[in-house]
């Protein structure tokens, strides 16, 4: 069934609006950016005006998308008693096509912190950039007053500040204050530009003092992401286990005790992946097309995948494959005492596809050399290998110690490489652990976070591998679960309804106190 046939019923379309560091096609470094370009495009096609508004760095050229003129001069305060009291924007607009995969974006522009940056992250004044970025896309609403958000979704700590603004800055406004908030919780590790987990007493920041100007040193201490969840209407995180994951001390990041009484609010709706993109009948970037019913034409890109890494071309080889951000995150430290005894006990063949922390990726550089025949490596981001991979490869390995909602094991999953995961935030809401005598399952899913469990579950996987058809019938269902965005988009919609309803209670509670 079609979304639009699910969403048939739909006669009160909603303004949305998504802030957003990256967003795809436009700049896309993680999975925030690929949920920018899915979860808009299907909201629209519920029926919704979703919208998206993010920086215009150096990589976006605005030739090349069309971009026109929507707002010259834009002067955005910057809070700062010293100094320049406003910064000057411009803003562009990509307008959607009349298809449902175009998405109408706006584009803040300013030349010393957007425009003359190569890079999304990584600089030392990030903390004013996403700060200009909340107050611009607030300043372009009140100042045009063109399209009126009836919600404002804010992604990350990044855009932490734009729920803060709206509360306090902004709440005498007659248009800002009537726009509800969701606070978006993509990863909690990352909570500003400092390491919140090394705080001194005097840099604590609470989330209730004012926010400090752009120029004040200050701002650089500000937890955005506490503030984010403290004045959103409500909370998301990208998958339900998450959501109850990060209410406990151990996965809370210092936040648990907020969370917690946030709950009444709080959320987890799974993430979505793009089916027209991640799709084996017909994906561009591998050579032999597949089916749930022609799986047999998978095994030639099992081929392909061992001749482009230089690996022998053996079917009955057990080829897994890692592709990811290669951190501590990730749980690669449980494979680490393991590994050699699996490659030189078992027919198996690694390939890994990622970039990260330079001690990682120097463990699976000398792995190679120390096993040329078994191991292979691509230690860089490429956006196109990992298609190639989930059509070839026989396993993904996804060890990690927390997972918000994970992307990597649902694509793989659609192309039928078995994902061998620990029971975590996404992976335990995607990842249905075998079992051989009732014959259900969607991978290998181990608990503990320890190198041996990891180690059991790796064996069974391969020994069930070995038993052709139990390992055919395990493909077919994994490739049969729906992880479309459509599952998502509905899930999203009452959450963003229910933050309008909210807001409109508040408002209306406001307005009787004035009065009374």
């Amino acid at each position: 069934m079609g979304i639009s046939k699910l969403f048939s019923g739909q006669s009160n379309p909603k303004k949305i609006l998504f802030v957003a560091s990256e967003a795809a096609p436009f700049a896309r470094i993680g999975g925030l950016g690929s949920v920018m370009y899915s979860l808009p495009r299907a909201l629209r096609t519920t029926g919704h005006d979703a919208r998206v508004f993010m920086p215009r760095y150096l990589s976006i050229d605005p030739n090349m998308y069309h971009l026109k003129n929507e707002c010259q001069h834009l002067e955005v305060p910057t809070g700062d008693e010293q100094g320049p009291t406003h910064l000057i924007c411009n803003i562009k607009k990509f307008e959607a096509g009349t298809d449902s995969n175009s998405v109408p974006t706006y584009f803040l522009e300013n030349q010393e912190y957007y425009e003359q940056r190569a890079n999304v992250y990584g600089y030392a004044d990030d903390h004013i950039r996403w700060a200009l970025l909340s107050r611009g896309a607030l300043e372009f609403i009140r100042i045009t007053r063109s399209w009126v958000p009836d919600i404002i979704v804010a992604s990350d700590w990044m855009t932490g500040l734009l729920p803060n603004y709206l509360k306090t800055t902004y709440r005498e406004n007659a248009v800002l204050s009537k726009i509800a908030t969701a606070f978006s919780i993509h990863n909690l590790f990352f909570q500003g530009t400092f390491d919140h987990r090394f705080v001194q007493e005097m840099d604590y920041d609470d989330g209730h003092s004012p926010i400090p100007g752009f120029h004040n040193k200050r701002l650089s201490k500000i937890n955005s992401m506490r503030r984010g969840i403290m004045y959103a209407d409500v909370v998301n995180t990208v998958s339900p286990t998450y959501a109850k994951e990060i209410m406990t001390e151990e996965l809370g990041e210092g936040l648990d005790y907020l969370l917690r009484e946030r709950k009444a609010v709080l959320t987890g709706v799974l993430n979505g992946i793009d089916y027209d993109t991640w799709d084996p009948t017909q994906d561009p970037a591998i050579k032999n097309h597949f089916s749930i019913s022609k799986l047999k034409n998978r095994a030639l890109n099992k081929q392909t995948v061992q001749d482009r890494f230089g690996l022998p071309q053996r079917e009955d080889v057990f080829l897994v494959s890692i592709v990811s951000r290669l951190d501590n995150q990730k749980g690669f430290d449980l494979l680490i005492p393991i590994i050699e005894t699996l490659l030189q006990e078992l027919p198996m063949q690694l390939v890994i596809v990622g970039e990260g922390d330079t001690a990682t990726m120097s463990f699976f550089r000398d792995l190679e050399t120390k096993f040329p025949n078994q191991v292979a490596t691509h230690l860089k981001f490429d956006d196109i290998l990992p298609h190639e991979i989930f059509a070839g490869a026989d396993a993904m390995l996804i060890p990690s110690r927390f997972e918000p909602s994970g992307l990597i094991q649902m694509e793989a999953m659609r192309y039928g490489a078995i994902p061998i995961v620990r029971k975590t935030g996404g992976l335990a809401d995607t990842v249905q652990n075998f079992d051989p005598e009732r014959g259900t399952g969607t991978g290998f899913v181990f608990e503990r976070l320890d190198s041996l469990s990891l180690l059991v579950t790796t064996i069974r996987a391969f020994e069930t591998f070995r038993h052709k058809e139990a390992w055919r019938a395990l493909q077919q269902r994994a490739m049969t679960k729906d992880f479309s965005w459509e599952r998502s988009a509905r899930e999203y919609e009452k959450l963003f309804l229910r933050a309008i309803e909210l807001r409109a209670r508040k408002q209306q509670q406001s307005a009787s106190h004035a009065m009374g």
